[in-house]
């Protein structure tokens, strides 16, 4: 048995700690800030998506990036597993729409609980506010961490679980990808993903907080092809849109968002242009004798409605019996592909995952330990992987912080 640091204590440091002290290792967690799992408090809203309820296959298909990377470790511990160790740590979970996994309580800081259960019955040794300075290599092994204040730790082997760039106000800062670059990895281009949208029209800040449920959504390029599409939740922000639908289209064009995309969003996807026609003449013979900025409350949220109507051309104060099909047609094509133009991501300090990371080309998928730096280990978001929303990224963090904790000083 050895000495294991772990450096980073979110959701892969903690699980990659734990696992490491259930074999009977001495294992020293060190974390920059004041507690632990801070981002793991602000994830799902505070609720904490800690995984999805599905099989590997399923993981691996919401894994855009480097999917099969994760194929060994997801089958070292996968979701069930994972919903097993925590019930078995005293949290209870339950599963929502899309299986997305929750706490009963929906609290997140009682998955951080569990977590600090796994430690403490492993007999984890805790340092907090210890900041890392450096990886210490000799002879082609890591040996130790020097902290910030100058300390030298000396160890067997060491973990790095630091997190990416995204929500650098719980401490994700980029570190792990300076330690990788000096050890001698490859570091690959770095963007925010999972993030909030920014539009071009003014008008998205008249609808700020409005959230809108069961829409669709369609992601074009400049060539009007169609690169992504979505059923789901969308919410209006001061600068643009964000919720589910948008986040995950995020991936999809964060590599190319200079280039020109196109949101268009269908209000009403439940129904055809043909059935949705047919709606809207029942309500405008409903309405008939109203104006028409009155006449659209059955159909539309009513903080929607000013922007619609003025984005249609038709005069707000026009009587509905008076409408031409013409300007009906005008409008039903804005109900059923609402344009906005997108101008960027809102960047790191709102992303929910960073895209890219440490070259996953070099590093061994079964242990996640280097394959330039003998005992040394990387888990979690500091890796070059990232999927969509739904939980799989903690899964991500979970499984591969689970497997350096199973690989570390295996051999």
């Amino acid at each position: 048995m050895g000495k294991i640091i772990v450096v980073g204590g979110g959701a892969a440091g903690m699980i990659a700690a734990g696992k490491a002290g259930s074999r009977g290792h001495e294992v020293h967690l060190f974390e920059k800030n004041n507690r632990l799992g801070k981002k793991i408090l602000i994830t799902g809203k505070g609720r904490c998506n800690l995984t999805n309820d599905c099989d590997v296959e399923t993981l691996l298909e919401n894994i855009p990036g480097n999917p099969y990377f994760m194929y060994s470790s997801f089958y070292r511990l996968d979701s069930s597993e994972t919903q097993a160790l925590f019930h078995r740590l005293g949290l209870e979970t339950k599963v929502e729409r899309g299986r997305r996994v929750f706490p009963v309580s929906d609290k997140s800081l009682d998955v951080v609980f569990a977590l600090e259960q796994y430690l403490r019955e492993n007999k984890v040794k805790q340092h907090l506010d210890s900041p890392v300075e450096e990886i210490l290599v000799s002879d082609g092994r890591a040996v130790g961490v020097r902290l910030k204040k100058g300390t030298i730790i000396e160890a067997d082997a060491v973990i790095v679980a630091t997190g990416g760039l995204s929500y650098p106000a719980t401490g994700s800062t980029g570190d792990g990808y300076g330690f990788a670059k000096k050890a001698g990895h490859h570091v690959t281009k770095l963007y925010p993903s999972l993030v909030p949208l920014k539009a071009a029209e003014a008008w998205c800040k008249d609808l700020m907080g409005l959230s809108l449920r069961n829409i669709s959504i369609k992601i074009k390029n400049k060539k009007g092809k169609t690169v992504f599409e979505e059923f789901g939740e969308m919410l209006f922000t001061h600068y643009g849109v964000s919720g589910p639908v948008i986040l995950s289209a995020s991936r999809h064009i964060l590599f190319s968002i200079d280039e020109g995309y196109q949101l268009f969003i269908d209000l009403k996807p439940a129904m055809d242009e043909k059935k949705l026609d047919m709606r809207l003449l029942r309500d405008f013979e409903k309405y008939a004798n109203r104006d028409f900025i009155n006449a659209l409350g059955d159909l539309l949220p009513q903080k929607l409605i000013p922007v619609i109507a003025e984005l249609s051309g038709i005069s707000g104060d026009k009587k509905v019996n008076s409408i031409t099909k013409e300007e009906r047609k005008n409008l039903l094509s804005l109900l059923k592909g609402l344009p906005l133009t997108i101008t960027g991501t809102a960047g790191f300090n709102e992303a929910v995952i960073t895209s890219g990371g440490i070259s996953v080309d070099e590093i061994d998928p079964a242990t996640m330990e280097s394959k330039f730096v003998k005992n040394l280990h990387f888990a979690g978001e500091v890796l070059d992987v990232d999927a969509y929303t739904g939980g799989y990224n903690l899964q991500i963090a979970f499984s591969s912080g689970y497997a350096a904790g199973e690989g570390v000083l295996s051999q």
